[in-house]
């Protein structure tokens, strides 16, 4: 297994920063690394979410679960290697709030392709989010 977390504290809303994660079609605004995103229902467990990054095949993702104001998390899966993407909102005290992502790559060649693949994948994160929670208003 390959893993990876980043958190950001911030004074934006639960409510804020879910109304940009539930707006799929836009998170563009916020990612740079997406050319193109769609969704294919609401933004709900079960729904599919098709991204695709600049100069990139479009990579299928599924929300496996999803509770308001909390957290998200969506799947892909290549080959036998599974993606596991957890995006939560953790109380922080005071009115703040911490918003962390965790990344776990899981399956068969995981040990060896979770490093070659993984970093790449969640190199923008610390941007990425610093933008969310600036455009949700922290």
């Amino acid at each position: 297994m390959w893993e990876y977390e980043h958190g950001i504290d911030t004074n934006a809303t639960p409510e804020a920063i879910w109304r940009l994660w539930s707006d799929v079609e836009n998170w563009g605004a916020w990612n740079g690394e997406i050319e193109k995103i769609e969704i294919n229902g609401p933004f709900a467990e079960g729904t599919q979410i098709l991204m695709a990054p600049p100069g990139d095949d479009p990579i299928p993702l599924v929300i496996v679960e999803a509770v308001e104001n909390e957290r998200f998390v969506d799947e892909a899966r290549f080959g036998g290697l599974l993606l596991h993407t957890t995006h939560r909102i953790d109380p922080a005290g005071e009115g703040r709030n911490r918003l962390v992502y965790r990344m776990e790559i899981t399956g068969d060649g995981a040990d060896e392709a979770g490093p070659q693949i993984g970093p790449g994948i969640t190199a923008d994160w610390p941007e990425t989010m610093a933008a969310l929670v600036k455009m949700a208003g922290g």
